[in-house]
């Protein structure tokens, strides 16, 4: 537990922003390795849950890569049956993408392990104080989070 007394200088901004990019960093690759899908496939599924329907150029544009490399992640994940291609409304050529019941399943399966992960490593490095703190600590990343958001929104 951290007994730093409350009327002590702040550290500086910046090296609490480097531990915490840090910090979160690490947590997140470390929790990846339960996965069950490679990093580049459940990105894309996880970014198909979280905005919908899209195309492949979409896609490839939100990830930053050429449309061969998504068309063959798409290709990838349609074959293992976690996407579905149909018809674009809008334009005939184009193919929307969207999630299937599997790849629903498959994402939902890696979150569900990697919050087990979480759980269980809560349970062993921190005592009840200590969860109670990071609890309340997760409000204000929640909040850091809102601010950067609305800092990084487009205009």
């Amino acid at each position: 537990m951290n007994d730093t007394p409350a009327n002590q200088p702040s550290p500086p901004v910046e090296e609490v922003a480097a531990h915490l990019r840090g910090a979160v960093s690490a947590l997140v690759r470390s929790t990846r390795a339960v996965d069950r899908l490679p990093p580049i496939p459940a990105a894309v599924l996880d970014l198909l849950a979280a905005r919908g329907p899209m195309t492949t150029a979409e896609l490839a544009a939100s990830r930053g890569v050429r449309h061969q490399t998504m068309a063959a992640t798409v290709k990838e994940l349609t074959d293992a049956g976690h996407l579905a291609a149909g018809p674009d409304p809008a334009d005939a050529r184009k193919k929307i993408l969207s999630l299937t019941e599997a790849g629903r399943d498959a994402l939902d399966a890696d979150r569900r392990q990697r919050t087990g992960l979480l759980a269980a490593a809560l349970e062993q490095a921190l005592d009840d104080e200590e969860l109670r703190m990071m609890a309340r600590a997760l409000e204000l990343v929640d909040r850091v989070s809102a601010a950067v958001n609305r800092m990084t929104a487009p205009r």
